[in-house]
């Protein structure tokens, strides 16, 4: 004879519950991440390699603002005064063309490769 419902072991919940206390404890895999720099009218590097997923940052080292622009359309910063930072998240690969939309001459390149 079995057990009436309410005191037999819930073996089934108590292995679900340790299965999904697992997979919560597996730590998330961070995110590449690359710098670019602004500074005396340059990016620093103004030629940078980086993989699908990556995180680049553009930083404003220089005393005057400066607008970071892809020449495809496909980000542009607001304003970045000194101190300033403005990040994307590169996905495609290829390259990506931008230049600085106050300054024109300023430009740079990210090439995105597996």
């Amino acid at each position: 004879m079995l057990p009436p419902l309410h005191r037999r072991p819930r073996r089934s919940m108590l292995l679900l519950g340790l299965l999904f206390v697992g997979a919560a404890a597996t730590p998330l895999q961070a995110a590449e991440t690359a710098l670019v720099t602004i500074d005396n009218f340059v990016f620093k590097p103004d030629r940078l390699v980086v993989k699908p997923g990556t995180v680049v940052t553009f930083r404003n080292d220089d005393d005057i603002p400066h607008l970071v622009v892809a020449t495809d359309h496909s980000f542009r910063s607001p304003a970045l005064d000194t101190g300033g930072t403005y990040q994307i998240t590169v996905t495609k690969a290829g390259d990506l063309a931008y230049f600085c939309g106050l300054h024109p001459h300023m430009q740079g390149m990210i090439t995105v490769s597996p």
